[in-house]
């Protein structure tokens, strides 16, 4: 069942257009209207990362050369910081975005006091390195804070993020996913909550597969086209399906699991991968 957000709800409202994300910060400084975070990650993501390897691949790939380099991989509005701790235990060099400084403190002591839950999840791979960061996800400024360029993420993953914003970001949120991912990098999705009333105001904010698919075939655009989309941006999804597992309020009052999860990529990228489930 889907949690009582009534609170977060009452308070975000005093923010709108560019004070949004301020209002989300205010909510991290009060630091009394945080129950949305579980305080650990959405087993779909584990699974995910698991069951969907051969579609996502390694965390730690060679260049042409021989020489080995660790994935990056992204997790904007992280929130405590788990699925950020998740990802370095599977390998990747992981970075978890929030706009609030209260919120990147508490994802340091997050770390701190139970990174020993994740084991490392390869000898192979290795765990890869943590680093929380402040800033606007729509602006550069914080990938300039880590020395790093546009298009510098191999995976980006997006759970509670899409959910929380103001709808009328989403289309600067689909078009910043493009300036996001490497060129044959992969955004996964955890489309939640599928099953939120939409007459209902957020957040969470009501966000349907459609919602994905239109935004992210159309990044950018406020208003969208039935045909197929011409634009040179736009990304594919190359799976979709029902997890067998998820959090608690991503099942209805039965009992059902309603959440989704969908694997993007680019059009160049997606010709190599033949989606079975979409």
């Amino acid at each position: 069942m889907l949690d009582s957000f009534e609170p977060v709800v009452r308070f975000l409202a005093q923010y709108q257009g560019d004070d949004y994300v301020k209002g989300w910060a205010k909510l991290w400084d009060k630091g009394d209207c945080l129950d949305w975070d579980k305080g650990f990650p959405n087993p779909a993501l584990e699974d995910t990362l698991i069951q969907r390897h051969s579609i996502i691949g390694d965390p730690l790939v060679e260049d042409a050369e021989g020489n080995q380099h660790r994935r990056k991989a992204l997790v904007p509005g992280c929130g405590r910081g788990v699925d950020v701790l998740l990802l370095a235990s599977f390998g990747y060099d992981a970075y978890g975005l929030e706009y609030s400084h209260s919120a990147v403190d508490t994802c340091k002591k997050e770390e701190f006091e139970t990174g020993g839950r994740y084991p490392l999840r390869n000898l192979e791979f290795g765990r890869g390195s943590v680093t929380f960061v402040q800033g606007d996800f729509f602006d550069d400024a914080w990938l300039d804070a880590l020395g790093l360029k546009r298009n510098a993420f191999d995976l980006v993953y997006d759970h509670s993020f899409f959910c929380a914003l103001d709808p009328s970001l989403r289309p600067r949120w689909a078009l910043r996913q493009t300036q996001l991912l490497v060129s044959d990098g992969h955004l996964v999705c955890l489309e939640y909550p599928r099953h939120r009333n939409p007459s209902e105001m957020g957040p969470p904010w009501t966000a349907s597969s459609e919602d994905y698919w239109k935004h992210l075939t159309q990044p950018g655009e406020a208003v969208f086209s039935s045909k197929d989309s011409p634009i040179d941006n736009r990304l594919v999804r190359v799976a979709h399906w029902k997890p067998d597992r998820t959090h608690e309020n991503g099942k209805d009052a039965s009992g059902n699991i309603q959440d989704r999860v969908a694997i993007w990529c680019r059009r160049d990228k997606a010709r190599e991968t033949v989606c079975k489930d979409c």
